[in-house]
C-alpha cells in the first residue's frame, strides 16, 4: 500500500475483467489511475466501484486506431502531469475462423487492436516516462503467446508479436529507467470467460462444461485463475520491488503452459 504514490498509470480496457483487476491493484498502491474504455457508461460505473475520488479518471476512446492511442497518453499527462506507468490491456479476437476462410478486414482489426495499440501508446508514453528517468510498461498478452490454437490465427499471431515488442522496448530502454514486461493468462475467469467460452468451446467440438472441465484439468492447480492474480502481478512488476526485470512474460495460469 502506498507504494506508487506520486505515480499515474494509464490502463487500457480497463472497465472490466483483467484490465479492470490491474486497476484496482494499482489504485490501492497508491497510483492515480486512467482507466479507459469504449463506455461511457461502464467507465462511470467502474469509477463508481472502485470507489472515485481524485485519483480515478475515465477516458472513453477505442484503441484501434493512432490518434485516439495518442490522445489517451496526452489526456492522461493533461490530467495528471505524467504518466509513469501505461498497461496494454486492451485487446481480444475478431470471431473464430480457419485462415483461409476468414474476413481479411477481421485480421487488420485485431492486428490494430493486440499490437499497433500496444505501439501506439509506448510510442507517446516513454518520451515522458523519460524525463524522470522512470517507467513501468506491462503489456497484458496470452498464453496464446507462446503457443497455439486453431481458428484463432489473428489472435495468436499478434501476442506472439505483442512478446516480441515487449522484448524489444526492453531492450531499447532498460538503460533509461523503464521497465517493460508482459503478462501471458491463461484461462482468466472474466465475464469475457463467461460470454466467449461457449464459442471457443464449440469451435473444438465441445460442450462449454466440458470445455471448463478440460482446461482445468490441464493446469498444475486444477483451477480457473482469477482476475486479481493477474492484477497482483502487475503490482508487482509496476513496483519498485520489479526494478530487476524487464523483457520477460510471465505466466498467470495455474502451470497449463510448458515454458
Amino acid at each position: 500500500m502506498g507504494s506508487l504514490d506520486g505515480k499515474t498509470a494509464l490502463i487500457t480496457g480497463g472497465t472490466r475483467g483483467i484490465g479492470r483487476a490491474c486497476a484496482e491493484a494499482l489504485h490501492a498502491d497508491g497510483a492515480n489511475v486512467v482507466v479507459n474504455g469504449r463506455s461511457p457508461d461502464k467507465g462511470v460505473q467502474a469509477l463508481e466501484e472502485m470507489g472515485g475520488g481524485d485519483r480515478l479518471h475515465f477516458l472513453p476512446a477505442d484503441v484501434t486506431t493512432g490518434e485516439a492511442c495518442y490522445g489517451l497518453v496526452d489526456d492522461t499527462i493533461a490530467r495528471f502531469g505524467q504518466i509513469d506507468i501505461l498497461v496494454n490491456n486492451a485487446g481480444g479476437t475478431a470471431g473464430s475462423a480457419l485462415l483461409w476462410e476468414s474476413d481479411e478486414a477481421d485480421w487488420h482489426q485485431v492486428i490494430n487492436w493486440n499490437l499497433n495499440h500496444p505501439m501506439w501508446t509506448s510510442r507517446r508514453a516513454i518520451p515522458n516516462m523519460l524525463e524522470r528517468g522512470w517507467g513501468r510498461i506491462v503489456n497484458i498478452s496470452s498464453i496464446y503467446g507462446k503457443m497455439s490454437l486453431p481458428t484463432v490465427s489473428s489472435y495468436v499471431t499478434t501476442k506472439h508479436g505483442l512478446n516480441g515488442l515487449t522484448k524489444a522496448l526492453a531492450a531499447e530502454t532498460g538503460e533509461l529507467g523503464i521497465r517493460v514486461n508482459a503478462i501471458c493468462p491463461g484461462f482468466i475467469r472474466t465475464d469475457i470467460f463467461e460470454t466467449e467460452g461457449p464459442t471457443t468451446a464449440d469451435a473444438m467440438g465441445m460442450d462449454f462444461e466440458d470445455w471448463v472441465d478440460a482446461v482445468t484439468q490441464i493446469s498444475m492447480t486444477k483451477t480457473v485463475n482469477e482476475a486479481s492474480q493477474v492484477g497482483a502481478m502487475c503490482a508487482f512488476l509496476c513496483s519498485e520491488a520489479g526494478d530487476g526485470i524487464t523483457g520477460s512474460m510471465f505466466n498467470v495460469d495455474g502451470g497449463s503452459t510448458p515454458y
